[in-house]
């Protein structure tokens, strides 16, 4: 089953038992996945959005989330920050399971091992292979840092 799919039986689930929270965010998820299409119109080569097309949207929009959520939290509006962390829960639940930080470790010690990077100069190699092997899987800041680590 897409992810496409998945997301159209969550937003009939959340229809039909009234989750007024759940069936908001569902509708956000649904909006940046038509823009992401739009802005993709340009493009001959995309006929459709593919599953890591869309995992790219849901991350994006996952980061906004936690730098919104941040602010309000400065800004003491607890009410809102709450808000956007159940958002974030929502559109988690779509994405693939996030590495852990031994596992992170593991495939950058790969990464390098594989692109033969030497010094700092090679992250864009490292980062290069970890984002084609591990698209909505990894936090890519802190495998820039464990990189970055390494090759010093």
């Amino acid at each position: 089953m897409s992810l496409r799919e998945k997301i159209a039986i969550e937003l009939k689930t959340a229809l039909k038992t009234r989750d007024t929270d759940r069936l908001a965010t569902l509708r956000l998820i649904n909006a940046a996945i038509k823009d992401r299409e739009i802005a993709a119109r340009g493009d001959p080569s995309i006929s459709e959005l593919s599953d890591t097309d869309l995992i790219a949207v849901l991350t994006r929009m996952v980061k906004q989330r936690r730098e919104s959520a941040r602010a309000y939290e400065e800004a003491a509006r607890l009410d809102l920050a709450a808000r956007e962390r159940a958002e974030i829960e929502v559109i988690e639940s779509f994405l693939p399971r996030q590495m852990s930080d031994a596992e992170i470790a593991a495939a950058v010690d790969a990464a390098i091992a594989k692109t033969g990077a030497q010094s700092v100069r090679d992250i864009g190699k490292v980062m290069g292979a970890l984002k084609a092997a591990h698209a909505g899987q990894m936090d890519f800041a802190k495998a820039g840092a464990a990189i970055k680590a390494r090759l010093n």
